[in-house]
């Protein structure tokens, strides 16, 4: 009875009847205008704060996953990233939290299941979402008094931004021996170590430069590290005293959560401000109607890719204002039509003749600025080739606009949209406040870009008129008005930003030289200002918490709602049904168990992957199949799985794992199109060999750049496959031994046919599904019976195949305890890991906890705050059976491991608080009890057999978790397991003197071998 009334009264949010009228007013705010819009089941209020002018969206539906989020527009005024070290800066208290970092003290007192901020290229936004209604006002009052009452202390900036000290400012604090290396003057920050990170990554210094030329007078928000150390402290109070105003601000709140309760509190914060001029600036791409330009500039190389094939290039042109958004909309589909898969004119034009590898970063057309921008670039291009990009790209176009674009190629996009509204996520909110948010701030009206229907309607009426699409084309893309930009490799760039900082240093010392007086008096006013620095860092773990809210773990339900699935048997295959409310969708996966597969099919599955999505068969071609899964499902797939027993995680299973998507009476089709792809994918065409082989090019084809942008799970991933079967395989498919075969096979010689390669692939599709399969559909309770038989059907058409491979050997784990991977960031990535318990042990609740503790009590603390690097933490996955700690853009590694291996012994002798146990009993259960989309509930039991029975049992664990536990855990795990040396400890980056005979080097060259 309590549930059906809270449903109906959730339904009620969206009613129109409860709000004010337009013009009325509501807490301090007028209503300007409401709108319904249906296809989303959601209704729109668009409010403006009565004395300040903020303006608010907010977002009622039928969504117990509410959101968050305060956003002020912030134009960088110079390429210092003052938007960006604002944003961290601002986090670091406030006048009614004034501790210290109480946005970072806050993630263990919430049930948040999303807490960040983002800094965009004219704007800085603060968002968060929650189920929990206490929790929601919380964090809703920390983010206000953040943003618009932060300390701004000097020394929150030196260490967010930048500053310089002494390397190892620890061994000047203990007193201990301090040698030459310990004293020598470097530039420090969070901000300035993570751009250091992001400028290693050539895809980033690609699109960063882009958007220097294409929008010339806007600046990098983000900040460059050769002119972050310019800005002072003055201009970044300056900078918040103009932008983070209520004036300047958009407000958005999204769910069933009442908005009268949210504008009561928003209200009461912003009524202490008075109105004044926001910063309207509206920033417009470069003019390219006086012809086409270029620009050239040099990046750095990669060392996993061929030398010859190192150049990035794209053509860009400038289109309409995004706030028309039928054109805009029109314009994307041209995007996708011109480039979105395999049979795309461009792909076929560019990537599938040779031209490059694959689609440079800014390629497609970007609707996020006031004007739209189209590009069209590759990576991986000879540099003789660079010139040929733009005529052949004007060609093909050309080609394009003279045939026209098939009505059943824009019905599968359509099609696509169609299932996007209809798929039930458990982040609506935050997708739309991301899809809403730069558009809003650039002047586009939100209530337009959420009326799906009327944007489509009148796209229909422009289609019916004939050439709509084509004329689109002569209008914006039919000229020679383009800029073509292009990033050489220099082998010297690394070394010449090395060089510049050096100077750099060198000059900021001298200045600090002149204003002491001395250069000792200078080197002990900077030893100084460290040793102060880390006085107050050490402030950190001990000051009193009290004025932070809480929500408690009283709040957190001790018995959680099973999700209710039955078993049929169908065939052979055991099928797993979970009904519930599914829009009319089905969702269907699948995993085939594959024993003693061999190594060498292993770790080629990825690639088996990618080709079924590429080749084609006898009959069709990939361009028709593509057409065919567009129209008729929302995606299919087939992919690597491996999953540790719950009941014992040194045991694992492996196999193929297959899933698609699609409208329930579309399911027949997307059986046949995944049998089709998976058994009937044609690896004897004449193209295949050349067809795979792009595949593997674009797949190395700035790898380097994916591992920087990820590296701490990389070498996390390595760390654990010297300790588990399960972990083992996962690091042959996703980790660095994969990247190491897939940039050796790209780099073969062209003449090299790939024959072994091929010939394994046709072993792998001959036994892709001819395990042991067990299968799981999600839908409506209507259309079991329909998919069943549908299912049954599918099971028939495959033909029994043999995977039967000889048993394999028990394995030895011979991985070296230490590793290091030498690769070209400034900053490192780096893990140590261990062995612990299966998930049904007893010992894994408190290891969840005590992972909980050392993140937000110790690890951040010491390898961020202090030892500056960007991240940090502590984890324990349950169905591994794995403990380990992790550093992300790390400067400081040395430091880093020691912290890292002391941490076991300092979780033993902490004297931990009943706050502290809550705290970490409560960040745990964010991710335990966030909201799951329909199409996973039910996949734990299918995929890891971990029963609803386990789940419940080991929530009754977590809650109960005592701290003489913790204790024992820390003993027992981590630091006998050290004394045993059970662990295993890699890091990835330059490889410096640190790096000595005890550590095994690992090089990811080039052979050619698979």
């Amino acid at each position: 009875m309590l549930r059906s009334t809270a449903r109906r009264a959730a339904k009620a949010a969206t009613n129109l009847a409860q709000y004010p009228k337009p013009g009325e007013q509501l807490h301090g705010f007028t209503l300007l205008r409401a709108k319904h819009v249906p296809e989303l089941e959601l209704t729109a209020l668009h409010l403006r704060h009565d004395k300040t002018g903020a303006e608010h969206l907010h977002i009622a539906r039928d969504d117990s996953n509410n959101v968050f989020s305060i956003g002020f527009k912030t134009n960088p005024p110079d390429d210092t990233g003052v938007p960006h070290i604002l944003e961290h800066t601002t986090l670091c208290g406030s006048e009614k939290y004034p501790i210290r970092d109480p946005f970072f003290k806050m993630l263990p007192r919430t049930l948040s299941n999303f807490m960040n901020a983002f800094t965009a290229s004219d704007h800085t936004f603060y968002p968060f979402a929650t189920t929990n209604a206490q929790d929601f006002k919380n964090l809703m009052s920390v983010y206000l008094d953040a943003t618009l009452h932060p300390l701004l202390k000097e020394s929150d900036f030196t260490q967010e931004g930048w500053r310089i000290g002494p390397e190892n400012p620890q061994a000047l604090a203990t007193g201990a021996e301090v040698k030459p290396e310990d004293r020598k003057l470097v530039f420090k920050g969070v901000v300035y170590n993570e751009m250091k990170g992001q400028m290693s990554d050539a895809g980033y210094l690609f699109y960063v430069r882009f958007q220097d030329h294409i929008f010339p007078d806007i600046n990098n928000s983000g900040g460059d590290p050769q002119k972050i150390t310019d800005l002072t402290y003055e201009q970044l109070k300056n900078f918040h005293a103009q932008h983070y105003h209520p004036s300047n601000a958009k407000l958005f709140t999204y769910g069933d959560m009442p908005l009268a309760d949210h504008l009561r509190e928003i209200d009461a914060q912003l009524s202490a401000f008075e109105k004044i001029k926001g910063d309207p600036t509206i920033h417009r791409p470069i003019d390219l109607s006086s012809g086409p330009r270029e620009v050239r500039l040099v990046g750095p190389v990669d060392p996993l890719v061929d030398l010859n094939k190192q150049f990035k290039t794209s053509v860009s042109w400038v289109l309409g204002d995004t706030s028309n958004v039928v054109e805009s909309f029109s314009l994307a589909l041209i995007s996708a039509l011109l480039t979105d898969g395999y049979g795309s004119p461009l792909y076929k034009g560019l990537i599938e003749t040779g031209l490059g590898t694959d689609w440079s970063p800014n390629s497609g057309y970007d609707s996020s600025a006031k004007v739209g921008i189209f590009s069209i670039g590759l990576t991986g291009v000879q540099e003789a080739d660079v010139p040929k990009l733009k005529p052949t790209v004007q060609e093909i176009l050309r080609s394009v606009r003279e045939k026209g674009f098939e009505r059943s190629k824009i019905d599968g996009y359509l099609h696509q949209l169609e299932l996007s509204l209809k798929h039930k996520t458990a982040n609506f909110g935050m997708s739309l406040l991301h899809r809403l948010k730069p558009k809003w701030f650039t002047g586009v009206d939100p209530f337009d870009s959420l009326a799906w229907n009327d944007t489509l309607a009148a796209f229909e009426r422009e289609y019916a008129k004939g050439g709509y699409l084509e004329g689109l084309m002569d209008k914006y893309l039919l000229n020679d008005n383009t800029l073509t930009f292009t990033m050489a490799p220099s082998p010297d760039f690394v070394q010449e930003l090395a060089k510049e900082e050096e100077a750099r240093l060198k000059s900021k010392i001298s200045k600090a030289i002149e204003i002491a007086g001395s250069e000792e008096q200078a080197q002990a006013a900077l030893e100084a200002r460290e040793l102060a620095l880390l006085a107050e860092q050490a402030k950190s773990n001990t000051e009193d918490l009290s004025c932070l809210p809480s929500v408690h773990v009283q709040d957190i339900p001790r018995q959680k709602e099973p999700v209710v699935l039955r078993t049929e048997t169908v065939g052979e295959v055991k099928l797993q049904l979970r009904e519930a409310p599914t829009n009319g969708l089905t969702y269907f996966r699948a995993i085939n168990t594959l024993e003693n597969l061999p190594d060498e099919l292993r770790s080629l599955i990825p690639l088996f992957a990618d080709s079924i999505m590429r080749l084609g068969t006898k009959d069709m071609t990939m361009e028709q199949l593509e057409d065919l899964i567009k129209l008729k499902t929302g995606g299919v797939s087939v992919g690597y799985h491996s999953a540790s027993r719950p009941t014992d995680y040194t045991q694992a299973s492996e196999g193929l794992v297959i899933s698609g998507m699609a409208l329930d009476r579309n399911v027949p089709a997307m059986f046949d199109l995944l049998r089709k792809l998976i058994v009937e994918t044609n690896f004897d065409s004449p193209a295949a060999a050349q067809q795979i082989r792009q595949l593997l090019q674009a797949a190395a084809d700035g790898v380097v750049n994916d591992i920087a942008s990820s590296g701490h799970a990389y070498a996390r991933r390595a760390a654990e496959a010297g300790l588990t079967w399960d972990a083992f395989l996962r690091e042959q498919v996703s980790g660095l031994s994969q990247v190491k075969l897939v940039t050796s096979l790209a780099n073969r010689p062209e003449s090299d046919q790939l024959e072994d390669v091929i010939a394994k692939l046709k072993t792998i599709q001959q036994i892709a599904l001819a395990g042991t399969m067990r299968a799981a559909i999600t839908c409506d309770r209507e259309s079991v019976a329909s998919n069943t038989s549908a299912l049954s059907g599918f099971l028939g058409s495959l033909r029994p195949g043999d995977a039967k491979f000889p048993p394999r050997r028990t394995e030895q784990f011979a991985r070296n305890i230490k590793s290091f991977y030498p690769l070209p960031y400034q900053v490192y990535y780096g893990a140590l890991a261990l062995p612990t318990v299966s998930y049904t042990s007893p010992d894994g609740a408190p290891l969840q906890i005590l992972a909980s503790l050392l993140t937000h009590k110790h690890l951040h603390h010491e390898i961020r705050e202090k030892g500056g690097a960007y991240g940090s933490g502590a984890y324990s996955r349950a169905i591994d059976g794995i403990f380990g700690f992790y550093s992300y853009r790390d400067p400081n590694p040395l430091n880093t491991i020691k912290i890292m291996r002391d941490a076991g012994r300092w979780a033993v002798d902490k004297k931990w608080s009943d706050r502290d146990l809550e705290d970490a009993k409560i960040s745990v259960f964010q991710a335990i009890d966030a909201p799951r989309a329909v199409n996973e509930e039910g996949m734990s039991n299918f995929v890891y057999g971990i029963t609803e029975e386990m789940k419940q049992k080991r929530r009754e664990q977590l809650l109960d978790v005592t701290k003489d536990q913790v204790r024992e855990v820390a003993q027992r795990y981590i630091v006998d397991a050290l004394s045993r040396g059970a662990e295993r400890l890699v890091f990835l980056g330059e490889k410096r003197d640190f790096v000595d005979e005890s550590w095994e080097v690992t090089n990811m060259d080039i052979n050619g071998t698979p």
